[in-house]
């Protein structure tokens, strides 16, 4: 039996702590889906296309890796793409109430499609989207924590990114 595991978020912008959950993915399921996320509740830098274009530039080498956008509900997507499994990452026990609370209403809207929690490398534990384009925007070194294309992306974004 073939298992598709779908990865959503923002990825706004992709960070090696993201590439690292889809490697482990990878390595765990059949086909792993990246689910790009519109978000009505948020104000991304990237627009859709974009974050869609450097997500694929990341994982391009990964053969059991597709990148999608969606919008709507999870769970309704992940069924629509043939994924029973959501991958979610943990960062810090502080992630825990929140990703429990998003696991369980997943499960009570659809039984069929389970949530696994993965952890990321320990130096990579601390990075963040959020964290990344502050750095960015002020102006500080983000080529440890994202990818050259994001990295230049950056740069096409924000003046004083290095």
């Amino acid at each position: 039996m073939s298992t598709t595991a779908i990865y959503p978020g923002t990825f706004d912008p992709i960070t090696y702590g993201h590439i690292d959950l889809i490697n482990r993915a990878a390595t765990l399921f059949d086909k792993v889906i990246v689910a790009i996320a519109i978000n009505p509740g948020k104000q991304p830098m990237f627009s859709l296309d974009e974050r869609v274009t450097l997500a694929k530039q990341t994982v391009d080498e990964l053969t059991n890796v597709e990148v999608r956008g969606f919008e709507g509900l999870l769970v309704n997507e992940a069924l629509n793409m043939g994924a029973n499994v959501i991958i979610r990452g943990l960062r810090a026990v502080s992630d825990f109430e929140y990703e429990l609370q998003l696991a369980t209403m997943n499960r009570r809207m659809q039984p069929k499609v389970e949530t696994l929690f993965l952890t990321p490398a320990e130096n990579l534990s601390f990075v963040s989207s959020s964290l990344v384009k502050e750095i960015a925007v002020l102006g500080g070194d983000v080529s440890e924590f994202v990818a050259p294309c994001v990295q230049m992306a950056l740069k096409h974004k924000l003046p004083a990114a290095k």
